[in-house]
């Protein structure tokens, strides 16, 4: 058992102690006494120690812990807006005793229990915890827990996904590290964004900026890639590594000079050849930064290959591409055509999805562009009914909101 499994075993253990016996019971003074001898332990090796808790799986750094499995704890931990927990310098055991007190507390069923941190914010600075993927203050990126969609389903604010995506492709940029962490949290937070009031909308983000495309597309097609692997009626587990997908595909153009990347106007061939490296450059930069990403890397190596074969890069052999990057290649194209750009208009709903039509069977799968479509005309009556034809002032397609 590796010292990361020994911390949190004998976390729950804790747990469990202080649940049953009251403050200065034997039974409960021991079992803190293991947990933070464990602690002392890891923290010898790694003093910045950091997990996080995933649905069913725990993380340690960016590594999965195999070992723990399907961890019980880690459910119930992340349920209490725990997804994220860290230690940023050694931990006193009053410290860790008052850590496990205040968990215990945010996971109580009893009517009005509340967790001591809350009463005394900002004194315990060497433990960290909170839901992954939302900024907090003062802290590592993406700590505090975001107030839950409102009742109407319609008024999302996306800046702080938004805000993620544009910090992990930094991140790639600079350090060449991609933080996988991040990626499947803003998956998550956008799967929760897409079922408020417990039917799916879909929250797409405008792009303020033009150089903010590769940000907000990115974000565009993961949503997007969820809501029609849903509409296929395909597997949790496919819908969310599909979104990751959606979210990594365009991961190569951090590689691409801003220059080209944001120039208002046709590309030359020299720059075009450039902008095509990108599929090629992704699934490199995936594939180096996590084994399990195997399928983020097939897409976006994927993304521009069209059915007949055309689009880029060119396979040295013809064959199939994955179903996700068939689902991804559609709903690339239609975000794509629904954005304003220098050098065009963007167009409107009905027209993007004509296009796709028109194309299905030599640029896009034929079943998966009329589901596509048909999933998008679907929520197209669905606004205009519910805003009586104006989409909240635009005429898009989705239920939208600013980054």
């Amino acid at each position: 058992m590796s010292d990361p499994v020994r911390v949190l075993t004998t976390l729950a253990k804790a747990l469990s102690a202080m649940g049953l016996y009251t403050p200065g019971h034997p039974a409960r003074e021991k079992a803190l006494d293991v947990a933070y001898d464990e602690l002392t332990k890891l923290q010898a090796d790694d003093p910045y120690a950091q997990f996080s808790f995933l649905g069913d799986e725990v993380v340690y750094g960016q590594s999965a812990l195999r070992e723990i499995g399907a961890w019980d704890w880690g459910r119930k931990l992340a349920a209490a807006g725990v997804q994220r927990l860290e230690f940023v310098e050694a931990v006193t055991r009053e410290e860790y005793a008052e850590f496990i007190a205040d968990l215990l507390a945010r996971m109580s069923p009893t009517p009005g229990a509340t967790s001591t941190a809350e009463a005394r914010p900002g004194r315990r600075q060497r433990i960290r915890f909170g839901a992954i993927g939302i900024r907090g203050e003062g802290a590592s990126p993406h700590e505090t827990p975001r107030p839950q969609p409102g009742a109407s389903g319609i008024a999302y604010d996306l800046g702080d996904e938004a805000d993620a995506v544009r910090w992990m492709h930094d991140e790639v940029a600079t350090r060449g590290e991609l933080p996988l962490m991040e990626a499947e949290a803003v998956v998550r937070s956008l799967a929760v964004a897409m079922h408020g009031d417990s039917q799916m909308v879909l929250p797409l983000v405008h792009m303020k900026e033009f150089d903010q495309y590769t940000t907000t597309h990115s974000l565009n097609v993961s949503v997007l890639t969820m809501a029609l692997a849903e509409h296929l009626a395909l597997p949790a587990r496919d819908v969310r590594s599909f979104g990751v997908a959606g979210l990594l595909h365009d991961l190569g153009k951090v590689r691409i000079p801003k220059e080209i990347l944001v120039k208002p106007g046709k590309l030359d061939e020299k720059e075009r050849a450039v902008m095509q490296r990108h599929p090629v450059d992704g699934a490199r930069i995936i594939i180096a930064s996590d084994k399990n990403l195997d399928l983020a890397a097939v897409v976006a190596y994927e993304h521009h290959i069209m059915l007949d074969g055309g689009g880029y890069p060119k396979p040295h052999f013809g064959r199939c591409c994955h179903h996700a990057s068939e689902l991804v290649h559609v709903c690339d194209v239609y975000d794509a055509l629904r954005t304003h750009r220098p050098y065009r208009a963007a167009w409107e709903s009905a027209k993007a999805l004509a296009y796709i039509e028109e194309r299905a069977g030599t640029e896009f799968e034929p079943k998966v562009a009329t589901a596509f479509v048909e999933m998008v005309r679907k929520w197209d009556e669905r606004v205009a009914t519910a805003e009586g034809g104006t989409a909240m002032g635009q005429e898009a397609s989705v239920i939208t909101s600013e980054s």
